[in-house]
């Protein structure tokens, strides 16, 4: 039975134009051969399995190749070439820095530097993994680095460019190894599969290509395990079962269940992904890729950095036309925060659940009822008018909720065209309102008076006038005159300013702030510990200690003078917030004399003590 050779290394690349996914580093180093400009010294560093070590040995090769190509590569056929194939060159030393890193292994090294080939032109010494080299191993290899013999060359490669003196970066041409592409690496597959006689779906191998992360040599080594657990004809569910990988059919589904908020779909598909044996994070990390694709997937321009197969990216390409970007955004930050924050959660199944949850709450038809409270609201403004011919007992009711809100301003707009007026709210308000001003008593509304002096000032700040009454009964004149404002919509209030006595107001000062209690736990203390003051035409005036009380209160002073007004049935109330000014009395420390003063006042004797003993006093 013949002995079996992997495929990394069965397939492994023998010259320049068979190296994957690396067209600019090995355009450069052919050109640098067939100019004759070949540096004493390089570096090639990258993520492993994408080619560093093949490069070099290419290189070696093509360098001391007797009969190159026009194309710059290695003929095969001269003496040079032969022996390299059958790894029998003089010429070519490889060495392994992870096991000969001291400066006993370097020293030998430069040994065999001073020699000059027998055959060929160049020694090439290659030396792998040099990072492990020790410092002084590096201190010792500097020299010869810098000005080694015209015949030797060196060619380092590492995984782990940070860890190299940077002495030795500048004596070197460094060369960067980028990760090889999803779509190189699954070409390469399908061709060694066909070479292998293996029939592979696309799919399966694009997987691979995607869990070899940019590495050849891990895609070719899970290529011959697949081989091994399917045989010849590989599929894309076997390479799912065998690689432990997500399905796209899984994101495609969630994704579908979230669009149309079905949480109860949504739950049973995470607990089946986990009953499977997968992380969470990671469904939550592929759920965060597949919302990327879909997003990218909107516009034809960003198409093409999908890195899957013509099939998955058509599912892609139609589920991302029922995605909004807004909603991809929001679900790309969701997952990105439950990624972030898994490792450290106690509970990672609920944390994962939650965040499904948000992710559902995101196009659910349930999220919008916060929108539609409003609409009541709005659609119950034009029926006011209707009801200004009810009963008076329901009246009172109404007004406060509504002294407050603007809409009534909208009348005067809409009053300047002549033709509209008889449209207006409140032109239903007329006949029913000189029957309910007769049928109130006159005695409920006490006029101080000062008030009584000067109505027409008072009356024309009164926030509960409406301007469409105003222009109905005939002008402010009409308005002034009037013991009692009409409300919004034509609406009848109550009297607007009931008299109260400082007592009261406390009382109802109290009250209020107890209702800010759960709104503002701040402004329900500040209010609490503050004692207002009111003068003849009903100005409440509220003294606190500092700025940032004052602009608490003038921040809600709406929502404090429409309780307040509430409380005690005077709709003229206004809140005036002054600040006091606190006089700060410093206390110095007692000096040495004054304590000796002070108690010299209470004892005389102590001077007498202080002379005869000839004591000074500190100061």
């Amino acid at each position: 039975m013949d002995n079996f050779i992997v495929s990394a290394r069965k397939y492994r690349p023998a010259s320049f134009a068979t190296v994957i996914g690396q067209p600019s580093i090995t355009n450069t180093l052919k050109n640098a051969i067939r100019n004759n400009q070949i540096a004493q010294a390089f570096l090639f560093t990258g993520p492993r399995g994408v080619g560093k070590t093949t490069c070099a040995r290419i290189m070696a090769k093509t360098i001391n190749c007797t009969a190159l190509t026009p194309e710059g590569e290695a003929c095969n056929q001269c003496e040079s070439c032969v022996s390299f194939n059958k790894s029998s060159s003089f010429n070519i030393y490889e060495l392994d820095a992870a096991s000969n890193n001291s400066v006993d292994d370097i020293r030998s090294l430069v040994e065999q530097v001073r020699i000059p080939p027998q055959t060929g032109k160049y020694k090439v010494y290659i030396i792998d993994e040099v990072h492990m080299l020790s410092t002084a191993a590096f201190n010792a290899f500097l020299k010869t680095l810098e000005e080694p013999p015209a015949y030797a060359k060196f060619i380092l490669a590492t995984t782990e460019k940070h860890k190299i003196l940077p002495t030795i970066l500048s004596r070197c041409q460094v060369f960067d190894f980028r990760r090889i592409g999803v779509e190189d690496i699954a070409h390469h597959l399908a061709w060694v599969a066909e070479s292998e006689q293996v029939t592979a779906d696309p799919d399966a191998l694009h997987i691979i290509a995607q869990k070899a992360d940019g590495g050849l040599r891990d895609a070719l080594s899970m290529f011959d395990q697949l081989v091994s657990f399917a045989g010849n004809e590989l599929t894309y569910s076997q390479v799912i079962e065998n690689l432990n990988v997500l399905d796209y059919d899984y994101y495609f589904k969630v994704t579908s269940y979230i669009l149309q908020g079905d949480v109860s779909q949504t739950l049973l598909l995470v607990n089946e992904v986990l009953d499977n044996g997968f992380d969470g994070q990671h469904f939550v990390t592929g759920l965060g890729e597949h919302f990327r694709n879909l997003l990218v997937s909107r516009d034809p321009e960003t198409v093409n950095l999908l890195e899957t197969s013509a099939n998955i990216r058509n599912l892609y390409l139609q589920q991302s036309q029922s995605c909004h970007p807004a909603f991809l955004l929001k679900a790309l930050t969701i997952t990105n925060e439950c990624d972030l924050n898994y490792k450290i959660s106690n509970n990672k199944r609920l944390h994962l659940e939650i965040a499904m949850l948000q992710l559902c709450n995101l196009a659910s038809p349930i999220q919008p009822p916060s929108n539609p409270a409003a609409a009541p609201v709005a659609a119950k403004m034009p029926e006011k008018p209707a009801t200004a011919a009810q009963p008076p007992a329901q009246q009172p009711v109404q007004p406060p909720a509504q002294v407050r809100p603007q809409p009534p301003v909208e009348p005067q707009a809409k009053a300047e065209p002549t033709p509209v007026i008889p449209i207006q709210q409140p032109v239903p308000v007329p006949e029913p309102q000189p029957a309910n001003r007769a049928a109130e008593p006159e005695t409920t509304y006490q006029k101080p008076a000062e008030e009584e002096k000067k109505p027409a000032e008072k009356k024309s700040s009164f926030t509960g006038i409406n301007v469409g009454d105003l222009m109905k009964t005939g002008g402010a004149a009409k308005a002034e005159e009037s013991s009692e404002p009409a409300g919004v919509a034509g609406e009848k209030l109550p009297p607007d300013r009931e008299a109260f006595s400082q007592a009261r107001l406390e009382a109802a000062w109290k009250t209020v702030a107890a209702s800010f209690e759960e709104e503002s736990p701040s402004l329900s203390n500040t209010m609490a510990f503050r004692i207002p003051q009111v003068n003849d035409d009903y100005r409440v005036q509220v003294a606190v200690g500092n700025k940032i009380q004052e602009g608490e209160l003038v921040a809600n002073r709406p929502g404090i003078l429409e309780r307040l007004r509430k409380e005690l049935k005077n709709w003229g109330i206004t809140l005036e917030v002054t600040v006091e000014e606190q006089t700060i009395t410093v206390k110095m420390p007692y000096s040495g004399k004054e304590k000796f003063q002070r108690l010299a006042e209470e004892n005389p004797d102590i001077i007498l003590l202080k002379n005869q003993l000839n004591l000074d006093i500190e100061i």
